[in-house]
């Protein structure tokens, strides 16, 4: 399992800016989602870290990928003002997770 580091903190803090803007969140969105102290990126990343520690990337992946699914199903019981429901095409998360698991048994 690799270690929490600058590195993989920075990568994860531009992926997250990008699948918050993705997805049409905010910071404020996914501190509530972490249960965090605060929706600043710090307080957001020492949340992942937890994460981290119970189980390595993997287990941050799950962790947002399961944020992903909730705000989905929340979206999904919404719709826009044209009524029609938004649905996401990519998977981004699914797929990170996937590369991730693949990293790891390698």
């Amino acid at each position: 399992m690799a270690k929490w580091s600058v590195e993989i903190q920075d990568e994860l803090a531009s992926l997250l800016k990008d699948w918050l803007k993705q997805q049409g969140r905010t910071q404020a969105d996914l501190g509530r989602s972490l249960k965090a102290a605060s929706s600043r990126m710090p307080a957001l990343l020492e949340a992942l870290e937890q994460e981290h520690k119970s189980g390595g990337l993997p287990k941050v992946a799950e962790a947002l990928c399961k944020i992903e699914s909730s705000w989905a199903s929340t979206f999904k019981n919404k719709t826009s003002t044209n009524g029609l429901q938004r649905e996401d095409p990519f998977g981004q998360l699914d797929l990170i997770m996937q590369e991730i698991k693949d990293d790891c048994e390698n």
